[in-house]
């Protein structure tokens, strides 16, 4: 256990300075990236079937063939974090609940995952040129139909190094992940267009490479970090009765719904009054005058 997590732990209360009932666990999700790469290699080869031969998959984009062999170059050219949804880094308690056995469930505790973006350029080259385009049309609807690139049980690695779900199970990545209560990691794929002709250009030649005609997609993943077991929990403080009473009658014309939300106050709202000296004669315009009185 290393000391700045476990004086985490003491600030964020899971622990007192005295307790030694804390582990934390290796990072859960460190090989998403990896994987997401490796998902887009194995969904254009288990999706091919135009030629009896299949295309060379590269990651070198200087790579060039000697033969008449066509190549699908797969590069990650950026990571960038995702704004979209993002939460504070404090401890919270973890969607993964594993059974005991005397009937209870450990609690774990992590912080929120860390949001990514990950951009990927898709290449294609071909001895000819009209091949190479259907081999981009190929690609693109084939991308394009397969919106969700990773869909399985969302894993998580306890303290003491198993592998488990958010049921408390042995993880397994082939289970139907529609279970109801079963925590879900999906990384989803889109066309983005995210390089421009001339960054195209400078990234082929930085690379000495040749330009060949190519296509951008974002792939969207949560990385999550180490689980934080903590035991007996955390507790928190609500006062009781009597501050329940000192609200009361701080506050007496407050008013609370069924479900236990403040509601709008019982006192009606005062009219404001304008400042400045009091009005004289003052009448609203849309009013009509009485017939007695001059239009004066």
């Amino acid at each position: 256990m290393h000391a700045g997590s476990k004086e985490l732990a003491q600030r964020e209360g899971l622990m007192s300075p005295t307790s030694q009932e804390f582990k934390v666990g290796q990072y859960s999700s460190f090989n998403i990236i990896g994987e997401t790469t490796e998902a887009v290699h194995k969904l254009l080869l288990d999706r091919y079937d135009v030629t009896e031969r299949p295309p060379r998959l590269e990651e070198d984009l200087k790579f060039v063939p000697k033969d008449r062999e066509e190549v699908i170059y797969v590069y990650m050219y950026r990571a960038a974090q995702n704004p979209n949804l993002q939460r504070q880094k404090r401890l919270q308690l973890a969607p993964v609940e594993v059974p005991k056995d005397d009937g209870g469930s450990e609690v774990f505790y992590h912080r929120p995952p860390l949001l990514m973006d990950l951009f990927y350029m898709v290449a294609v080259h071909s001895r000819f040129r009209s091949d190479a385009e259907r081999l981009l049309g190929w690609v693109l609807l084939t991308l394009h139909h397969t919106p969700k690139l990773v869909y399985r049980p969302r894993r998580f690695l306890l303290p003491d190094g198993r592998k488990v779900d958010s049921l408390g199970r042995a993880w397994n990545g082939d289970v139907d992940p529609d279970l109801e209560g079963l925590q879900v990691e999906k990384v989803s794929l889109a066309l983005v267009e995210d390089l421009t002709v001339g960054d195209a250009i400078n990234l082929f030649t930085l690379h000495e490479a040749p330009y060949r005609p190519f296509l951008t997609y974002r792939a969207r993943v949560a990385l999550d970090g180490p689980l934080v077991g903590a035991e007996g929990g955390s507790s928190i403080e609500m006062g009781g009765r009597k501050e329940t009473e000192r609200l009361e009658n701080a506050y007496p014309h407050r008013r609370s719904r069924p479900s236990g939300r403040i509601g709008r106050s019982g006192v009606p709202a005062q009219i404001p009054q304008p400042p400045g000296p009091e009005a004289h004669n003052l009448r609203k315009r849309h009013q009509r005058a009485p017939d007695n009185e001059s239009e004066e």
